[in-house]
């Protein structure tokens, strides 16, 4: 039987980071479910500090997110975890954004005026991409 499987990021702001994903990717982040929380505190499941407010919405602290818009059959989930340590080094893994009809450069421009930093532009054969990474330093490429 084959898996499934989420992709989780390492972030030390994970509902911004997720919102900035969210933007970059035309994805959407995954709604709060502030009722379930507060019965998950109420129960002494949780406690208020697992909790934050993010956008005025009760939130979980730890983690937030994203999924395509046509649903987890279309694209795994993104979840971006909170975690205390700086990104120190190169990711082993990280996101390739393919633009399919759209521009790739017109997106590589939007995502530095949002936060990303330029690295460098790559080629292979006919192949060109630009990898870039987001506000905390994952790295991504970008492509057609």
């Amino acid at each position: 039987m084959p898996y499934t499987f989420q992709v989780s990021v390492d972030s030390a702001a994970p509902h911004d980071l997720a919102d900035w994903w969210a933007d970059a990717l035309g994805w959407e982040v995954e709604p709060s479910d502030e009722e379930f929380i507060r019965s998950m505190v109420a129960a002494g499941h949780a406690s208020e500090e697992d909790t934050t407010t993010h956008r005025g919405v009760l939130v979980w602290r730890t983690g937030q997110a994203i999924r395509h818009p046509d649903g987890l059959e279309r694209a795994p989930r993104v979840l971006f975890q909170l975690i205390e340590e700086p990104k120190t080094v190169k990711n082993r893994v990280h996101l390739d954004v393919r633009t399919g009809e759209d521009d790739p450069k017109a997106l590589v421009e939007r995502l530095i005026a949002k936060g990303a930093t330029y690295l460098h532009d790559g080629r292979q054969g006919p192949h060109t991409w630009t990898t870039l990474t987001d506000p905390e330093g994952n790295e991504l490429c970008v492509s057609h």
